[in-house]
């Protein structure tokens, strides 16, 4: 089955490289979006590709989308190049690249529709763990779905799962909304242990405390509407 890894990046210059160059050592096709950057992550992804134009796409927003912009940009050229299975990698180098055949055998194995990447809590810092885990809760309460890792940025989806699956969030609240039309669409759902690569760098980005109360009173907000 084709696997073709989507990759959103905002201001990734230091990073994404070498996370382009592990995904093609494996042999996997890559759609990069840069989301408006403001330094040279498209032209080093552009560097990056260069020796492997048949496997590499590279798509660029003029303004900031935010991540879930990007996704959805992501997901759409994924499947107009024919991708089986659509895997969400991020361009922070905190993924292993391993990681992605564990997520897309259970689709490869007819037994999922959508695989989540889960992260062991027990090894994360407390302060990613505190958010991630209200986020959790917030997952719960709001789509209605229990999950062990909410916020996780590596799933693979089935082509038929990818095309169904709504994505209108613009921050980190997409992981979140994913989660929910995973529920909506009464997709099957399997979760696998991943490894987590925390650096000073990866540990600024992703989900904490603030980034959740800020989901929440958007969520609550909409409630209202």
């Amino acid at each position: 089955m084709s696997i073709f890894v989507v990759m959103p990046a905002y201001n990734e210059e230091s990073t994404i490289a070498g996370v382009i160059e592990e995904l093609f050592n494996r042999g996997f096709n890559l759609v990069v979006v840069d989301d408006g950057s403001t330094d040279e992550t498209y032209k080093v992804a552009e560097n990056a590709g260069k020796v492997h134009e048949n496997q590499f796409h590279l798509y660029k927003h003029l303004l900031n989308r935010g991540l879930g912009g990007a996704l959805r940009t992501g997901i759409e050229a994924a499947l107009r190049h024919d991708a089986e299975i659509v895997v969400t990698f991020d361009a922070d180098g905190q993924h292993d690249p391993d990681d992605i055949m564990k997520v897309c055998q259970p689709i490869r194995d007819g037994e999922a529709d959508v695989v989540l990447g889960v992260r062991n809590f027990d090894h994360m810092p407390d302060s990613k763990k505190f958010g991630n885990t209200v986020m959790n809760i917030i997952t719960r309460i709001f789509y209605g779905i229990n999950v062990k890792d909410s916020q996780s940025g590596l799933r693979a989806f089935k082509r038929e799962a990818a095309r169904i699956v709504e994505i209108n969030a613009r921050d980190y609240g997409v992981s979140s909304e994913i989660v929910g039309e995973i529920r909506r669409h009464k997709l099957r759902l399997k979760e696998v242990p991943m490894k987590t690569i925390y650096t000073d760098y990866s540990m600024k980005k992703g989900t904490n405390l603030n980034v959740g109360l800020r989901i929440l009173a958007k969520l609550i907000m909409n409630i209202f509407k």
